[in-house]
């Protein structure tokens, strides 16, 4: 990978996890001299094997080092006036005028339906689309909030806590994790007047998320530790909704584990939420399904194949992931990250030509968002750097525009 930005940001994750250079050599096993090149500009290129390293030394992910995140617009502006829309309808003006309640031709019902229909463009990775609508919405949600009865108000005031949890998601693809945290924040007090008792615990697993963008895994792993315990002691996995929330709780804790360090604890978290995915489908069924945690059968076994791939064990990932059947709601930005941690894994194991057959793949079901995806190139740029070139890796490297 090869890039200006990458020393600066070395040097700006190793000051934030309070690491010297030579700390950070040792944990991620790399010399300090390529940390040194790297953060002085006198090296602008590493091979993905030591990103890997780095990374993990520093406890993030590896598209933190590369640079985040495949949100950006086709036009490159992630701070445009539609953003600013955003942060004005999360963060509104001081002073400004109070939200008055909802007229006479108001729908909670089609509210509801626009903000779910937010959530399945934002898993399509349209975010283009979901930050157009999310000023609207969001306005329409606090104008609900404001209703005269206490029916409508806790009906309101769920859909302001949903969402303020969508842009908070978008907010962190758009790499603003503290606007995130403000919006999920005020989520968070939102859920505390609404009338959904799982939103809560949803929006903690945002939050415990954006910790981890942060680095801030002791914090991340603390509050889903903690929030899916109280859902275990209120008896709310009893349910298809409720047992997704809480599964999707215990997957955000074994990252943070994992990140940490700790794989060994995260594996014994993931198979028991493989074990409790089985039961989803055999529970009565919720809401609609746009709107809860996304937990599955197959969406463990995905972040069970991203684990094993973030923290150097292709070959287990690649096992994982072999003959996988996806179920049918698996969101299509989970499908996309299953293909780019299969390629990773091709690759670090030294088989290009089945990292080239996934990334094709890749691009035939997600072309915008590979060539926004900062680890979909450094993939394809450390393939390029073998001497010999596996079939079909020229026309994505021309896609990623790697090569003329």
């Amino acid at each position: 990978m090869a890039t200006e930005e990458l020393g600066r940001t070395l040097r700006r994750l190793r000051r934030l996890a309070s690491l010297k250079q030579e700390e950070l050599a040792e944990r991620s096993n790399v010399s300090v001299d390529v940390i040194r090149q790297l953060e002085q500009g006198r090296k602008h290129s590493a091979r993905l094997p030591t990103l890997h390293a780095l990374a993990n030394g520093l406890g993030v992910e590896l598209t933190t080092l590369l640079g985040d995140p495949p949100a950006v617009a086709s036009t490159g502006e992630n701070d445009g006036p539609r953003f600013v829309a955003v942060r004005r309808a999360i963060m509104p003006a001081l002073w400004g005028p109070e939200p008055e309640p909802p007229g006479p031709g108001f729908s909670s019902a089609r509210l509801r339906e626009q903000i779910a229909d937010g959530w399945t463009q934002y898993h399509a990775a349209e975010f283009d689309t979901v930050m157009k609508a999310l000023p609207d919405l969001i306005a329409d949600a606090r104008s609900a909030a404001a209703a005269g009865d206490s029916v409508g108000r806790g009906s309101g005031f769920a859909a302001l806590g949903k969402v303020l949890q969508l842009a908070g998601h978008v907010a962190v693809r758009m790499g603003k994790t503290d606007l995130a945290l403000i919006s999920l924040e005020r989520a968070t007090e939102a859920a505390g007047q609404s009338s959904d008792p799982l939103l809560l615990p949803m929006i903690v697993n945002s939050m415990a998320w954006t910790y981890q963008r942060q680095g801030r895994l002791e914090d991340a792993l603390g509050i889903a530790l903690r929030a899916a315990g109280d859902m275990t002691e209120a008896g709310r996995t009893g349910t298809a909704d409720g047992l997704k929330v809480w599964g999707a709780l215990t997957m955000s804790a074994a990252t943070s584990a994992a990140r940490s360090g700790d794989y060994e604890r995260a594996a014994v978290m993931m198979a028991t939420a493989e074990k409790e995915a089985a039961r989803v489908s055999k529970l009565p069924e919720g809401g609609d399904n746009r709107m809860v945690s996304v937990f599955s059968p197959s969406s463990v076994r995905i972040e069970r194949v991203r684990l094993a791939v973030q923290y150097g064990r292709p070959e287990d990932a690649l096992k994982l992931a072999e003959g996988m059947r996806l179920s049918k709601d698996t969101p299509p930005s989970w499908r996309t990250w299953l293909l780019l941690d299969v390629a990773r894994a091709h690759t670090d194991v030294g088989d290009a030509a089945g990292a080239v057959r996934t990334l094709e793949s890749l691009r035939r079901a997600a072309p915008t968002w590979m060539r926004h995806h900062t680890l979909a190139v450094a993939i394809v740029r450390d393939l390029w750097s073998l001497p010999n070139h596996p079939v079909g890796l020229r026309p994505l490297a021309e896609f990623l525009g790697i090569v003329d």
